[in-house]
């Protein structure tokens, strides 16, 4: 069980990934119909991969894995876990502006978002893709015993 709940971790973790890359390409480029819709989707797709890995993660610390005293006493874990959950509710910022193009998207207009919104969306982009750098070198931290 515990190589089926690892296997899951890294499956929601790369979905993750993934998604927060095609949100890079897609919102430097031009806005069009096809890529507000695909904003759309992939940022769907990053939140269910974000809440699915949470749930596993969780499921793996309190039951298949070295046991929460040893994950609550790690530093790179803390560090990890706390990056992860900050970096969860700044993303609500792409995610609340992705869903208030439904009107537009669904009358086939292309969202107008303000310069300064974009800017916002993008950094905020640029955020996630570099809390994922700081996560994975925790988790090689932690699969080493480090930082402990």
């Amino acid at each position: 069980m515990s190589t089926l709940f690892a296997f899951l971790h890294h499956l929601c973790a790369f979905t993750l990934v993934s998604a927060v890359a095609i949100e890079f390409v897609l919102i430097r480029s031009e806005l069009t119909l096809s890529s507000a819709r695909r904003l759309q989707v992939t940022d769907l797709v990053l939140g269910i991969a974000a809440g699915a890995l949470l749930l596993v993660g969780l499921l793996r610390v309190f039951l298949f894995e070295k046991g929460p005293d040893y994950y609550w006493h790690s530093h790179a874990f803390l560090t990890k876990f706390s990056l992860f959950v900050v970096m969860a509710l700044v993303s609500i910022i792409p995610t609340l502006e992705f869903l208030s193009w439904g009107a537009e998207l669904e009358a086939g207009q292309v969202p107008a978002i303000s310069a300064k919104k974009r800017k916002l969306v993008t950094v905020v982009i640029h955020g996630e893709l570099l809390a994922i750098v700081i996560i994975l070198l925790c988790a090689a931290i932690m699969a080493r015993g480090g930082w402990v």
